[in-house]
């Protein structure tokens, strides 16, 4: 499926680094105008004067905290204000912890529901009526493989994506016909500094061979450009092959298994 990339503006969230500033880089390369969104004011700007002076596109960076309310119509009206109208969505910004729910921060958990759940719902509700309106877009939300299994330690992070996966889905189903594309990508371990930010113990998740933010680029936009694409594709043939294996399990299995994998006294054995 022909994809008009340089039709496009993108309103991207998380985007000044790892897989979000490789979601910047390769939609600037292919002609499209960007909306970039993250936290960090300084970063932004210099993610889009690095993006203009490269490419012949429109850049424009809005800095927003997602976890605070009404952040969605926030952005919906700092893109009008800025002339803008959004044709395509990237839900890629993310927040997580790693720790038992019992030595948890309730307030880090309500950020982590916040920013990996309503606010990507809240943004596609927001934008979804004049992204259907000018036709030809498309909505990718960056979910990740704990979409399909439950992960200790993680649970409130794995929850919300799961959460993503079957809103996407849905979506999907629901946008079938309409022109927009719609999907999840689900990366597994990256090599960006997600997992740094959640502690010493976090190490575990990126112990084994990662994935580069740049690969899950590169699958979604396979997947976006292809003839007929499903409403969720999984990056890495490792990763379809773990998310595969934990299908014939019962929960019970599974969690038992991730429980194992994400225990941080393996690294000391």
């Amino acid at each position: 499926m022909t994809v008009d990339y340089r039709a496009q503006t993108v309103l991207l969230t998380g985007a000044t680094s790892g897989i979000g500033a490789a979601f910047a880089r390769a939609l600037a390369a292919r002609g499209s105008n960007l909306v970039l969104v993250a936290r960090r004011a300084e970063r932004l700007a210099s993610m889009a004067d690095e993006l203009r002076r490269t490419h012949d596109v429109r850049v424009e960076s809005i800095p927003a905290d997602l976890a605070r309310p009404a952040a969605a119509t926030g952005l919906h009206r700092a893109v009008a204000d800025l002339g803008l109208r959004v044709t395509s969505l990237i839900n890629n910004a993310a927040v997580g912890s790693f720790a038992p729910v019992l030595d948890a921060d309730p307030g880090h958990l309500a950020i982590e529901i916040a920013v990996d759940a309503a606010a990507p719902v809240e943004l596609t509700a927001a934008f979804l009526p004049e992204i259907t309106s000018a036709g030809g877009g498309f909505i990718i939300n960056v979910t990740g493989v704990s979409a399909y299994f439950p992960s200790p330690r993680m649970a409130v992070y794995s929850a919300t994506k799961a959460f993503m996966l079957s809103f996407t889905e849905s979506l999907w189903t629901e946008l079938r016909g309409s022109g927009i594309r719609v999907f999840a990508v689900s990366p597994g371990a990256t090599d960006t500094a997600f997992a740094s930010g959640m502690g010493p113990e976090a190490a575990v998740l990126t112990a084994g061979k990662l994935r580069r933010p740049e690969d899950v680029v590169a699958t979604a936009l396979r997947h976006l450009e292809s003839r007929n694409p499903g409403p969720s594709v999984i990056d890495g043939r490792s990763n379809q092959f773990g998310v595969a294996m934990t299908r014939i399990l019962s929960r019970r299995q599974a969690a038992s298994m991730m429980a194992r994998i994400l225990d941080p006294s393996r690294l000391q054995r």
